[in-house]
């Protein structure tokens, strides 16, 4: 019977208003030095007055390591921007340890108080946080958002997977090494997660495409590895006729011995493809791994919002959409010298 299981605990510019005005002498000087002095005018700036910008990212949780990348890219952005235009461009790195949209929209709070220039999130519950990402709006600092949205807010625009393309690729591919029979879980994180929402019903309504394939049930959990490896053991302890996993996102495999089965007799397709969740594929117990690119959600989430800060200019859509990057047996080893560049060892 197709239901849902919950196997976790309960859930737990510029500166704002940045106005311009600017001396009245700024009328009499020629175009270029008051253009000069009014770029210098917003924003912070240094002694040597090198225009400031700070980024604001809050992000989901610092315990998945999707973030963790995303913020090494949000850093290599803020780097490679500061170069290019000669400013100082910084990130203000607001992110709960585990998922806590309260303490997320507490934290957007903070970053208004505090003078970022802008913002990005990743929303765990657009409920909570719609309310805040529109008052960081209001006050003048734009906002965009990251891998999971908040499309009632004023937010200007969305980097990330297409949520619905995501969840279908999934269950395609799945049904695809199954051979289009067999009993299916749905491994699905926090339930309150508009992204993984949309991801999960893509699944079922590819399922239905198959009228050899069952979808059991939707596992929800917190989204930490130990959780979520907790709830599948705990899902194939009760329904051993689980033949394949539908997982919307990687969560038990940043863990080793996960997946307590033989390999290959429990099929496996995974979103997300860090180099922990390698292991699987080479040791055969996930057949596919659908690679976000989770580096760019910080990479290009800054890269946006200095855009509309120093140009004003916004992406031509607001939806700005990421691919997937199949990976599997034959191409993994190609694959994990990416996270070399993306995520070197320290």
């Amino acid at each position: 019977m197709l239901g849902s299981a919950n196997c976790a605990l309960p859930w737990s510019a510029l500166t704002p208003n940045c106005s311009y005005l600017m001396n009245r002498r700024l009328l009499f000087l020629a175009p270029c030095t008051a253009l000069a002095l009014l770029l210098a005018a917003c924003g912070n700036n240094n002694s040597a007055g090198t225009k400031k910008i700070v980024i604001g990212i809050v992000a989901k949780s610092n315990s998945n390591a999707v973030f963790q990348v995303a913020k090494v890219g949000a850093e290599d952005a803020a780097k490679r921007l500061s170069a290019q235009l000669n400013m100082d461009i910084s990130i203000d790195w607001r992110t709960p340890n585990d998922e806590n949209p309260q303490m997320q929209a507490d934290n957007i709070e903070t970053l208004v108080t505090t003078g970022a220039s802008g913002i990005a999130v990743s929303c765990s519950d657009a409920n909570k946080v719609t309310d805040a990402i529109n008052h960081a709006v209001a006050s003048g600092i734009p906002v965009t958002t990251f891998d999971s949205d908040a499309p009632d807010s004023k937010r200007f625009a969305l980097y990330g997977t297409d949520d619905d393309k995501c969840g279908q690729l999934v269950m395609s591919e799945l049904a695809k090494i199954m051979g289009g029979k067999g009993v299916v879980a749905i491994l699905a994180g926090n339930p309150n997660a508009p992204n993984l929402q949309k991801r999960v019903q893509a699944v079922k309504d590819e399922a239905k495409k198959y009228p050899g394939i069952t979808i059991l049930n939707v596992f929800n959990h917190k989204e930490t590895a130990a959780d979520a490896a907790a709830c599948v053991e705990q899902a194939m302890q009760a329904n051993p006729q689980i033949t394949g996993w539908a997982m919307v996102g990687g969560w038990p495999l940043f863990t080793d011995n996960a997946l307590k089965w033989a390999p290959g007799t429990v099929k496996v397709v995974s979103v997300d493809a860090l180099p922990a969740q390698l292991n699987y594929v080479r040791d055969g117990h996930v057949q596919e791994l659908l690679a976000q690119q989770c580096y760019e959600w910080g990479n290009t989430s800054v890269q946006l919002l200095v855009d509309k800060i120093v140009n004003n200019k916004t992406p031509p859509a607001t939806f700005v959409p990421s691919d997937l990057i199949p990976v599997t047996k034959d191409n993994v080893e190609d694959y994990s010298k990416k996270w070399d560049v993306w995520l070197p060892k320290k």
